[in-house]
């Protein structure tokens, strides 16, 4: 298939295995730990600093918050905790609906105050529909920001390809990022967004990667998932787990995954997916193939 192979090029010349943990390399230069621990889904609005700082403690180095997600602070407050230098962290953070009478960089600025940070290392538009007309400008304030210093990079979540071209008609800084939800079960209907995203080197970032194991179980995914995770333990000689396949599954196609759990066993799984082999490019395949028999949605698009 075109797209698989195009993402398999894509993959091999952007990832850095000469790194711990293991990162891509965006349009801008700048690194991105492969894995992320997300503050969003079952952490939202709740305290997550605990949770924040094991995740550090286990090797997690990516943290992906949001304003949306109501708690910056604890998500600061974790950071602060864990010890770690904020030089050897990537953080985001995401924008949320601007309040009447402020700028993007006002809530920017109150973000990091949150965060207890100068700087986040990725700032994303969290929700295109939440700025409807707006969008460009939108972004040319997010270009300021990146120009500014307060973002090192800046990029997209949930975007269409409608959204996409929309804000490319204008930008002097291409998106570094489209974080969206992916997975199986989305591999079909995303194809229009990726190919676009493809064109202009912009990594996907995957959300919600583990739903046809926790959100849609009983699919055609589940048998070839648990041939792949069968496979691997006889290579390797380990426990492989299904979401460590679908974990490597986003792998291949230089996807970012972008992952949460309150218990610390699941955080030290996805943790050890990135030292298992490489899926097989028939491997891969068989999972798109399962995945583009059904369509299953579960977050915003």
């Amino acid at each position: 298939m075109v797209v698989l192979s195009a993402f398999r090029r894509f993959a091999t010349t952007n990832f850095s295995r000469t790194m711990a943990p293991l990162s891509i390399t965006l349009n801008d230069g700048k690194q991105i730990p492969w894995l992320g621990f997300g503050t969003g889904t079952a952490l939202r609005g709740k305290d997550a600093a605990d949770f924040v700082r094991v995740a550090i403690a286990n090797g997690i180095t990516h943290l992906d918050g949001a304003q949306l997600y109501d708690n910056e602070d604890t998500l600061g407050a974790g950071i602060a905790s864990s010890g770690k230098p904020r030089s050897e962290l990537f953080v985001t953070t995401k924008l949320g609906k601007i309040p009447e009478g402020k700028t993007v960089r006002d809530t920017l600025v109150e973000s990091l105050k949150k965060l207890r940070l100068d700087y986040v290392d990725l700032f994303l538009i969290h929700v295109p529909t939440n700025h409807e007309g707006q969008l460009k400008s939108v972004w040319k304030e997010f270009e300021a920001l990146q120009k500014e210093g307060l973002a090192k990079s800046i990029g997209v979540s949930n975007f269409r390809a409608k959204d996409l071209h929309e804000v490319l008609e204008v930008a002097t800084v291409i998106p570094a990022v489209n974080q969206i939800e992916y997975h199986p079960y989305v591999y079909k209907a995303s194809q229009p967004v990726l190919e676009l995203q493809k064109k202009h080197n912009i990594v996907t970032e995957s959300y919600g990667g583990l739903t046809p194991i926790v959100r849609h179980k009983g699919g055609p995914v589940d048998p070839v998932l648990s041939s792949i995770r069968e496979r691997l333990e006889k290579d390797t000689g380990k426990k492989v787990t299904e979401g460590q396949v679908l974990g490597l599954w986003l792998r291949a196609q230089g996807v970012v995954e972008i992952t949460t759990s309150t218990k610390e066993e699941r955080v030290k799984e996805y943790v050890a997916t990135q030292s298992l082999p490489d899926l097989t490019p028939e491997e891969v395949q068989a999972i798109n193939e399962a995945g583009s028999k059904v369509h299953h949605r579960t977050f915003v698009s």
